[in-house]
């Protein structure tokens, strides 16, 4: 039998060491779960395992994509179960860690087979957006999707796009291929999720962002500026950076907005996490509780 640790919790409760002793403990090295830390221009911002960490435990999908390569949820699925097959060879658990909801979950239960975007229908949808704006975009995919309208994230451009892309590729709606029915793997599934108290929390995620800025993230954000345009950019640390460089707000603004949005994305994951009955929730601070759990479920 192989099995799958999975390691999740919210931005700034301490997944990085503590998954860290895991995979030390298990033998094993850590598949990376973050939808950011893949692109090599943003490790301060997206708070990617340090050099010295990679060199301690091996990392997978860390810093191994550009900002303008495509990549999505459904490319994971594929790279990770493709690389567990590799691992399985070695040792028959292996370890996943991160926060991205949708990149866990395509792991875990499988993500619809939505057609691969044609390079074409992606550089005109991108000339779209800039020329026409997200609200008539919108509007479009009320008329051709109204089913998903519905429920999409109407200000998130990503989402809007990547839909109406599916729907002048294919001519069918996006709403068609989302099946979300969950696919057997061959492998058992041990779901550990991390949290803290709400305040420690916040306290936590407030310092990170002040620590950030000591460490550069103004400097990061000022080389990756000109591609600002990018989803891959459309990101909490980065858009509020961004409008600090416009002049419309002042530094000071942007880092309370950097706080603010990512104690706001931390509720978000935690809401979504707290849906899923088989995560067996620790303070990530219990390590020896957490490692006699994982001994005790394999």
């Amino acid at each position: 039998m192989n099995y799958l640790v999975v390691v999740l919790g919210p931005t700034g409760v301490g997944k990085t060491e503590l998954c860290l002793q895991i995979a030390e403990h298990l033998h094993t090295p850590i598949i990376n779960a973050d939808s950011r830390q893949i692109f090599a221009e943003l490790p301060i911002g997206t708070a990617a395992p340090t050099p010295e960490q990679q060199q301690r435990v091996k990392h997978f999908f860390v810093g191994n994509h550009h900002l303008q390569d495509y990549y999505s949820a459904s490319m994971f699925e594929q790279d990770t179960l493709s690389l567990l097959g590799h691992l399985y060879c070695q040792n028959n658990v292996a370890l996943l860690a991160g926060g991205s909801m949708l990149y866990i979950d395509a792991v875990c239960k499988g993500i619809d087979d939505i057609p691969t975007v044609a390079p074409a229908i992606r550089e005109m949808m991108k000339r779209r957006l800039k020329e026409e704006g997200l609200p008539a975009l919108s509007e479009e995919l009320k008329k051709l999707d109204p089913v998903h309208w519905e429920i999409v994230d109407k200000n998130n451009p990503r989402r809007v796009v990547h839909a109406l892309e599916i729907c002048h590729m294919t001519g069918k709606t996006y709403t068609s291929f989302r099946t979300n029915r969950t696919k057997e793997r061959p492998f058992k599934i041990i779901k550990i999720g991390l949290n803290r108290a709400r305040a420690e929390l916040y306290e936590r995620i407030n310092a990170r962002v002040l620590d950030m800025m000591e460490k550069g993230l103004e400097t990061e954000a000022r080389k990756v500026y000109p591609l600002r345009r990018l989803n891959s950019l459309n990101t909490v640390g980065y858009r509020e950076l961004f409008s600090y460089f416009d002049g419309s707000i002042p530094c000071e603004e942007a880092v309370r907005q950097i706080q603010s949005n990512t104690r706001q994305y931390m509720r978000k994951q935690l809401t979504w996490f707290k849906k899923d009955a088989s995560i067996k929730w620790f303070h990530p601070d219990n390590i020896k509780e957490i490692i006699n759990y994982i001994d005790n479920s394999i």
